[in-house]
């Protein structure tokens, strides 16, 4: 039995991390956030840990020393756990308990086997990305510290909350899962749940609120038996007595915890894996009467071929909204300026003009940057058929005003009332914005066929989507970004105080001096704007002219 399970661990370990090795895309993004948000940090901490071995070596830690480092481990050790079982949970309901290829797997050998060959190979995936920086800095402190020690005791402390947390998030996590997917009264709603749950947790993590909640948790914890482990590490720190029964309690309690989350996960995914999905066919319903309800609005003033696009465009996002996460994406940047805002008690100018840009970029990127693609494997039968390539580019057009347009409105209104905006600036960004969200997806609809994708991609770990290319993403924002840029640069009278600042840039260069008129960047940000403002019509008559003439070969 032990051989079974320990197959099922390889080969999931295997199937995720040739996953992630075959998208390239998802390795540049790891190696950006690695160099760029990691990256100092580990700089800075290998500058500082050695010193820190050597102070502690040196026996200058007093008694009231040695009590803070004790409580400095124990509390960042049991919210260090809490966080791995958050991990663990996310990962179980998004992925872990979705087991692929059930009728093989569940099949071919118990659940007891496939439960404890899951539940390892996260371990193990865990433990690839804990164990090797865990090393690094131990052997740090241990090079300052003069002992092995660290090296030897920091990956057990590891391992060691690896095998509880672990168990602990799967089993949480199924039964998580279970409701979502089985239990309808919740199923019904699990798109809502899942918005309000991240709506939670980034808004959490923008006021800072997750900080205090993991502060009062670190200072809360420390005496816990959460904490326990954490003298472990304490062994390892010349000058600290650690606590051998704490380190005892700590072994023990974790092959209990560990023990009973694998006797109680073996029956919770027994129950999820062998029970039938809730069905969900009131959503269809509503869906439809929604829909109706839109084209029986829409029928006093659009032909029906159109009609009939704009309401199937929506109908089919509604369905399958993971289409359109990338939207949200720019959002995330905007976490540091949610906390600001709430420091301040106000939007500043800027970051109004700045979210209603977005607000005018997300509304071209909602239905039309990819309007070949999307169709997917109809494309053949619509586009061979009568529709014509401006019934069907317009019909996209109009599904993202109808959504955007009241969204822009409400928005940017709102956020220049709460801004030091005066009124009439607030109602130019509000015309702007409504005004925008005309445009961009007419804008969208030509970079989107002329760079479409057909094929989808892996939003998450088990759900795939087809979604705009990554050409046509990057166009369409520069598309966007750079006629607002030279707007702004006219509208603030900047050209001279950018052209001394190129000539006082270079001066300090080993480049050749580079010297940019006032002038010619002025011309330079009058062509930008106006092709900017001519290209939303160009992009449209591109996108209909591919439409009528696309050819398969």
């Amino acid at each position: 039995m032990a051989a079974v399970a320990l197959s099922i661990t390889r080969t999931e370990v295997r199937r995720t991390v040739r996953a992630v090795a075959g998208d390239r895309t998802k390795l540049l993004m790891m190696a950006v956030v690695a160099l760029f948000a990691l990256g100092p940090v580990t700089a800075v901490g290998l500058l500082i840990v050695p010193e820190l071995g050597e102070e502690a070596a040196a026996g200058s830690l007093s008694a009231a020393d040695a009590a803070t480092v004790i409580e400095f481990v124990t509390g960042g050790t049991a919210v260090l756990w809490l966080f791995l079982v958050l991990m663990a949970i996310m990962r179980t309901v998004t992925a872990v308990a979705k087991v692929d290829k059930p009728a093989f797997l569940l099949l071919s050998t118990t659940v007891r086997n496939s439960v404890i060959g899951v539940v390892a190979a996260e371990i193990a995936l865990f433990a690839i990305w804990l164990v090797p920086p865990t090393v690094l800095f131990a052997a740090a402190f241990a090079s300052g510290s003069g002992t092995v020690l660290p090296v030897l005791v920091a990956p057990l402390l590891i391992a060691l909350l690896l095998c509880t947390a672990v168990p602990v998030g799967f089993t949480v996590g199924v039964w998580i899962r279970h409701l979502i997917t089985v239990y309808e009264p919740v199923a019904r709603y699990r798109t809502l749940l899942f918005a309000a749950f991240w709506v939670v947790y980034f808004g959490a993590i923008a006021t800072g609120g997750l900080n205090t909640v993991m502060g009062t948790l670190f200072s809360a914890l420390q005496a816990s038996p959460l904490g326990w482990p954490g003298h472990l590490l304490v062994a390892g720190i010349p000058g600290v007595d650690p606590s051998a029964t704490g380190i005892a309690a700590a072994i023990g309690g974790s092959l209990l915890v560990a023990g009973l989350a694998i006797a109680v996960a073996i029956p919770s995914a027994e129950r999820h894996w062998f029970a039938d999905p809730a069905r969900t066919q009131d959503e269809e319903v509503d869906e439809t009467t929604s829909s109706d309800r839109l084209a029986g609005l829409l029928s006093g003033t659009l032909s029906r071929p159109v009609r009939t696009v704009t309401v199937t465009a929506i109908r089919r996002t509604k369905r399958a909204p993971i289409r359109l996460v990338y939207v949200g994406y720019p959002l995330l940047g905007a976490l540091g300026f949610v906390r600001q805002i709430v420091e301040l008690g106000t939007i500043p100018p800027f970051m109004a003009v700045l979210f209603s840009l977005y607000i005018v970029w997300a509304a071209g990127a909602l239905f039309t940057l990819n309007p070949l693609g999307d169709l997917g494997p109809a494309l053949p039968a619509v586009v061979t058929s009568t529709l014509t390539g401006k019934q069907a580019i317009r019909g996209r057009i109009i599904a993202g005003a109808l959504v955007a347009v009241p969204a822009a409105l409400c928005l940017s209104l709102a956020m220049g009332l709460v801004s030091p905006l005066s009124l009439e600036r607030t109602a130019a960004l509000v015309a702007g914005t409504v005004v925008g969200t005309v445009a961009t997806p007419a804008l969208a609809t030509g970079i989107g066929s002329a760079f479409p994708r057909f094929g989808s991609v892996n939003v998450t770990n088990n759900r795939e989507a087809v979604m705009p290319s990554k050409t046509a993403f990057v166009v369409y924002t520069l598309a966007i970004a750079l006629p607002a840029v030279a707007a702004v640069v006219l509208y603030l009278e900047a050209p001279e105080l950018i052209a001394d600042l190129i000539a006082s840039t270079a001066t300090v260069t080993p480049l050749p001096d580079l010297s940019i008129s006032a002038q010619a960047i002025t011309v330079g940000a009058w062509i930008v704007l106006i092709v900017g403002l001519i290209a939303p019509p160009v992009s449209y008559r591109y996108a209909v002219e591919r439409f009528d003439w696309y050819d398969f070969e």
